[in-house]
């Protein structure tokens, strides 16, 4: 099956569990369930929760039974993005080619928009345990892993100092650690928790973990090129945002040209950590080429 397919079929059965997840629109407090549905299932590529049910194939599992954790995973990737849009972040108007959570419905309900969102996305990781397929402990281990990657040494972590770095000039190393935790760490959270729940032994969830490291760093290095080269119809947001916020970025620091060899010298980097599952891994092989070279 080609990529392009797959990624589309895994998108569509992630979308309808999120849909089935979600409160109701008419359910009370009808404005913040609103604002949670029109922000979770206005778009995206859903590559985190697609990476966690990839992952517990990968291993040996079956994906439906890792699809509320998965889906549990978007919902906190999608607050962090709510979050970022708001005037005291990133301060942008669109988010997915529609109007960003705070310019639809109002700041404060974008504020608890995402605080919903973060709560839930915990209460499905934790749910997983109730389909009785994955163990209580399995769940408990992946709780804390999700819960380490979006707080203060991850997503958030990463946040702080990409807010801290605006309008100042930093090294390389210091580039990498933001987008490490900001990144690069739910995207390994991603692939941790799918092998993790599926049964995978250490070696492998290993090997999956220095695969992400490589992966968000080429998904990183892209966006950052693409916020400089790319066509705002097909990005769904404007283009132009780092540069008007003075964010570090990888073309900003060491050019364009530099940052795509840099984003490929990553890329092969990731390839060879998947020698372990040998053919079994083509669907990772293909991802990172695929985000290499996406235009959008």
């Amino acid at each position: 099956m080609q990529l392009a397919e797959k990624l589309r079929q895994r998108a569509k059965q992630v979308e309808a569990a999120l849909d089935g997840f979600l409160p109701g629109a008419d359910t009370p407090p009808e404005d913040v369930h609103r604002a949670m549905r029109y922000c979770v299932l206005g778009g995206g590529k859903r590559l985190r929760p697609i990476l966690v049910l990839e992952a517990a194939e990968l291993v040996g599992g079956r994906a439906e039974d890792v699809l509320p954790a998965a889906c549990g995973l978007e919902l906190i990737h999608t607050y962090s993005l709510i979050h970022d849009d708001l005037p005291c972040m990133d301060d942008d108007d669109y988010r997915r080619g529609q109007p960003s959570c705070h310019k639809a419905f109002g700041e404060a309900t974008a504020v608890l928009t995402g605080d919903a969102l973060l709560t839930l996305g915990f209460e499905l990781v934790a749910a997983n345990a109730q389909n009785g397929r994955s163990s209580p402990g399995a769940t408990l281990r992946v709780v804390t892993e999700v819960a380490r990657a979006a707080g203060s040494l991850g997503m958030v972590g990463g946040q702080v100092l990409d807010l801290a770095a605006e309008g100042r000039r930093i090294g390389l190393s210091e580039m990498r650690r933001i987008h490490r935790m900001k990144t690069g760490a739910i995207f390994k959270a991603s692939v941790r928790i799918g092998a993790i729940l599926a049964g995978a032994g250490l070696e492998e969830v290993e090997a999956l973990s220095r695969w992400a490291d490589g992966f968000g760093l080429v998904f990183q290095i892209t966006d950052d090129i693409l916020d400089v080269v790319g066509d705002e119809r097909r990005l769904g947001k404007k283009t132009g945002s780092d540069q008007k916020h003075g964010k570090a970025t990888y073309p900003s620091l060491v050019g364009l040209n530099e940052a795509r060899r840099l984003a490929a010298e990553a890329a092969a980097e990731a390839g060879t950590a998947l020698k372990l599952f040998g053919a079994r891994a083509q669907f990772f092989l293909d991802l990172l080429h695929f985000v290499l070279e996406r235009d959008s």
